[in-house]
């Protein structure tokens, strides 16, 4: 059975709506006015640390920058400690919505398991009490980063097949992809810059990442069969100076959320 391209409306017989992924698919609730009572929203993992062991070593404590958000810090510690995927099959979703722009992260492999490199660790205090000497990071965009995030695409299938944690549920890979332009006040499209800063002191080619996150769409669909697809039109890739979280590549124009949210056959 091949995987499908066709936008299919998931969400139009309601359920439960799982995200794994980022604020870009989030957003479509909080664009649209949608009410966002059965959703559960993974975010700040990859893939490989999604699937990975628990480190050995690790010790958390409850001092956090305090202006880092309740969700962020959430999602950063279920990263840490390994529970999202228990979260996500006790909370049985109906439709599970993948979207891969914080796939963006290093990764900091070692000492039994795998962590994701967000902006959220390194800036939050709790990178100072990992296991460091036992850890390497990992550059998202180098050869052995393909081959751990390939293992965990292929980990995330099985729970979608037969007697998988997440059988039965429909998948939607949202196909995100970074802006090469921002839409000012005035409507004229200026230029982004080339490069993001990913984590603090570390840049990163929009380029190199629209690239690697086409390969992952491309083997995503070839490897989930029944995987629904949606995906704005490319004019619809547009930054907005204005948005809600700041100036960023993905951070995108109302129109971009409208497009997506009627693709996937949201009500408000």
């Amino acid at each position: 059975m091949s995987p499908s391209s066709r936008s299919v409306p998931p969400l139009a017989g309601g359920g439960r709506v799982a995200i794994l992924g980022s604020c870009v698919t989030r957003d479509l609730w909080r664009m649209t006015g949608a009410a966002a009572g059965d959703l559960l929203y993974i975010s700040r993992t990859r893939l490989p640390s999604l699937f990975a062991p628990r480190l050995r070593g690790l010790v958390l404590h409850e001092g956090l920058r305090p202006d880092l958000r309740p969700n962020p810090a959430q999602a950063l510690r279920a990263d840490l400690t390994k529970t999202a995927l228990a979260r996500l099959a006790a909370f049985r979703p109906d439709v599970v919505i993948l979207d891969f722009i914080d796939e963006r992260f290093d990764l900091l492999v070692g000492a039994g398991g795998a962590v994701t490199a967000s902006w959220e660790l390194e800036t939050s205090g709790w990178d100072a009490l990992l296991p460091m000497e036992a850890l390497r990071r990992l550059d998202a965009l180098g050869d052995a980063d393909v081959t751990l995030w390939r293992r965990g695409l292929d980990a995330l299938a099985t729970l979608f097949t037969p007697g998988g944690a997440l059988s039965g549920a429909r998948v939607v890979l949202h196909e995100a992809a970074w802006a090469d332009a921002m839409r000012t006040s005035s409507g004229r499209l200026e230029a982004l810059d080339p490069d993001l800063e990913i984590t603090p002191g570390r840049r990163a080619s929009r380029v190199a990442h629209n690239a690697r996150l086409a390969r992952m769409h491309a083997a995503t669909r070839a490897t989930l069969p029944g995987l629904e697809v949606v995906k704005a039109l490319d004019s619809l890739i547009v930054s907005d100076p204005d948005h809600v979280w700041g100036l960023s590549p993905f951070h995108y124009i109302p129109d971009y959320y409208a497009e997506v949210w009627r693709q996937l056959g949201g009500r408000s």
